[in-house]
């Protein structure tokens, strides 16, 4: 099992502590493609897995979704959140197990879907309706000081429903004078560094795609450095590795991507944290 940087109590004693920083940004990763935002103590989640539901969902399977990395917090003591983005319905993006205590902590939280996937979001997580939101290509919405817009993705290929609503997305979130992209899950597809544009925080998944072992397309290292100086990104934070054994990837490859491409990058364990200044 693979030791997170801070976890439990230590962790949320980081981020109440983080709340008296002013004009920072600072940045949780909490495994897979979770991450916590933070802006003078106004906090977004985005994709936030913090259960063991697939390991028990695929035991004794020819797929176990065993964990490599420990659970860095209970959901039940994440406060102040003012909303949490799913990217989309994979249940390592859209948990119950995850969702129920987190908003049961946070009455006033809502979470914010793809247009497709507001009543299952509705179904896992027994919100009432008023509290899911639902976003298409382009669409924005305003959570506390956060603002956020969607933007497609290509989890094998950009793809919508019969309604032409995205089933995949990514979310650009401003704050502060802040841009951050949170890729959720996705390949490369023309046109996408133009369309999400200079960010100052770029959250990539680095796993890759591989059908044969069940692993659907998301980027490699390579691919994922790419975007980043394409983009451009101030600073390139990978994930969606560490998680689960069959799932993974080694960050060195993008690490050395974004180096030969002069991109700065920060390596995050889960439970670390990022901070930005202006």
């Amino acid at each position: 099992m693979i030791a997170a940087a801070r976890r439990g109590p230590e962790l949320i004693a980081d981020v109440e502590e983080s709340a008296a920083a002013t004009r920072s940004l600072h940045a949780w990763w909490l495994g897979q493609s979770g991450f916590l935002l933070s802006y003078e103590g106004e906090r977004l989640l985005l994709d936030p897995y913090l259960s063991d539901s697939l390991t028990a969902k695929y035991a004794a399977t020819e797929m176990p979704h065993e964990r490599m990395t420990e659970r860095v917090v209970e959901p039940r003591d994440l406060r102040g959140i003012v909303g949490v983005l799913a990217s989309h319905h994979h249940t390592d993006h859209l948990d119950g197990e995850t969702l129920r205590p987190l908003f049961a902590a946070n009455p006033d939280a809502v979470l914010v879907v793809p247009a497709p996937h507001r009543e299952l979001a509705m179904e896992r997580t027994g919100l009432a309706a008023e509290r899911v939101l639902d976003l298409d290509d382009g669409g924005v919405v305003d959570l506390g000081a956060f603002q956020v817009e969607g933007v497609p993705a290509a989890h094998e290929r950009i793809e919508h429903d019969a309604d032409g609503r995205l089933v995949y997305m990514g979310y650009v979130v401003s704050v502060g004078g802040f841009r951050v992209y949170h890729a959720g899950d996705t390949i490369p597809y023309d046109g996408m560094a133009a369309r999400v544009g200079p960010v100052d925080l770029a959250l990539l998944p680095i796993n890759g795609r591989d059908p044969r072992r069940g692993v659907a397309g998301n980027m490699d290292g390579a691919e994922a450095a790419a975007l980043a100086a394409a983009l451009p990104a101030r600073v390139a934070v990978p994930c969606h590795f560490e998680m689960f054994a069959f799932n993974t990837a080694d960050p060195a490859r993008f690490l050395a991507a974004c180096d030969d491409l002069g991109v700065r990058t920060a390596r995050l364990r889960a439970g670390g944290r990022l901070t930005l200044e202006p």
